[in-house]
């Protein structure tokens, strides 16, 4: 099973590389009166790494939310 998820990690690995080596063009990033030169494949892997950690984050969050819900009260 190890190598099987290795393989599977090679070709994520591949097709983000392929990816990144044909959208090599430069496009421009525009946020409120600021601009920034920027390659393609930066953005979008910004873009993506950005997403997870919100993901992460608002998981968590609602995890321990409904931790905090549905654990019973400590008798004393």
């Amino acid at each position: 099973m190890r190598a099987f998820y290795a393989l599977i990690l090679l070709i994520f690995i591949a097709a983000v590389a392929v990816f990144a080596v044909q959208n090599n063009e430069e496009v421009t990033l525009r946020y409120l009166d600021r601009s920034a030169p920027l390659r393609l494949s930066l953005l979008v892997g910004a873009a993506y790494l950005l997403g997870m950690l919100s993901g992460w984050t608002i998981v968590g969050i609602f995890r321990r939310s409904l931790q905090r819900v549905t654990e019973r009260p400590r008798e004393r």
